[in-house]
């Protein structure tokens, strides 16, 4: 088999594991029209039709079936005989795919990203980001980041030691025509500056001091899908925002915003990257999760197989 027809086969293989061109081409860091006519070639060279294709769906013929299932085994025996070579490398080789919420991206990621990239050459690192709650495993991503509580069970999921903390904050011009709130009540008088999931849900501004807790839903003009947009809006005197504390820092550092009810925005870490517990974690995979947990100075945090228990609670900020 030359070159050419095994790299055919390897996008058939992609295609017929993730039911999607998009999703395959997204994998194998090519074009879907790129993969469209790699599987056209294949099918041409074998006579045979391995995919029926909808506007809608890809399904896997009887044949199609039937080559998927002897050849899927061959390959995962190849990417893990070179992963065994990658092992002894001085440096990891190969991409991670990786999906993470868009409100907390920047605050984990950015600090990691250049001295990873920098210390790994051969390695590539494809960041997707989205406040939806996504399926890693039917979207093509190697692992995810996202809150502990919405994290499936069957997933192995690494604590990031990421300390994360809310902040409502406001332009001095609007706290010249409103007066600060002193507790997570008033701000039913307040201008507030919603946030909506993607799906258009609206996010509740939740709170706590001691073994108080308390869920506000607030009322305003503006709601944003984007913290960004949120931070800009409140700096601009739209209302009262309720944003991750990083992303305020430094329009608070320079007096552009104000922030109020610190009490009742307590530090927390709940972060986690996951990743299917039945798929081998590549070496390139491993660098990326060992730097996010040396992000800062502490105890390695543990992977652990997240409880039933866990899936209860509702997603601070990647609910779709």
């Amino acid at each position: 088999m030359t070159p050419a027809e095994l790299a055919e086969l390897a996008t058939f293989i992609s295609v017929a594991r993730r039911r999607s061109f998009r999703r395959a081409a997204a994998e194998r860091g090519i074009s879907p029209s790129a993969v469209s006519h790699a599987v056209r070639r294949l099918e041409e060279r074998l006579g045979v039709q391995l995919l029926r294709r909808t506007t809608r769906s890809v399904s896997l013929s009887e044949v199609g079936q039937q080559l998927f299932a002897r050849v899927q085994p061959a390959f995962n025996e190849i990417h893990n005989a070179m992963e065994i070579v990658n092992s002894f490398r001085d440096t990891p080789y190969g991409a991670v795919r990786l999906n993470a919420p868009r409100s907390v991206a920047p605050i984990v990621l950015a600090p990691v990203m250049g001295r990873l990239l920098r210390q790994n050459p051969g390695l590539r690192l494809d960041v997707s980001v989205d406040d939806r709650l996504v399926d890693i495993v039917s979207d093509g991503y190697d692992a995810g980041i996202r809150f502990g509580e919405r994290i499936a069970q069957d997933m192995v999921a690494v604590r990031l030691p990421v300390q994360l903390r809310w902040a409502v904050v406001a332009s001095p011009a609007y706290f010249r025509e409103h007066p600060v709130p002193e507790t997570p009540h008033d701000l039913g008088r307040h201008i507030c500056i919603r946030y909506n999931f993607p799906s258009g849900i609206a996010f509740p501004w939740e709170f706590s001091q001691g073994a108080a807790n308390l869920v506000v839903d607030v009322n305003g003009p503006l709601a944003l899908d984007d913290q960004e947009m949120m931070v800009e809006a409140a700096v601009h005197g739209a209302g009262v925002a309720f944003v991750w504390e990083g992303r305020a820092e430094p329009h608070l550092r320079a007096g552009r915003l104000m922030r109020c009810l610190i009490n009742w925005c307590p530090p927390f870490c709940d972060l986690f990257l996951y990743y299917p517990r039945e798929r081998h974690v590549s070496a390139a995979l491993r660098a990326l999760i060992d730097a996010l947990k040396q992000r800062v100075p502490g105890p390695a945090a543990p992977e652990r197989k997240l409880s039933p228990r866990s899936q209860t609670k509702p997603d601070r900020l990647s609910k779709s």
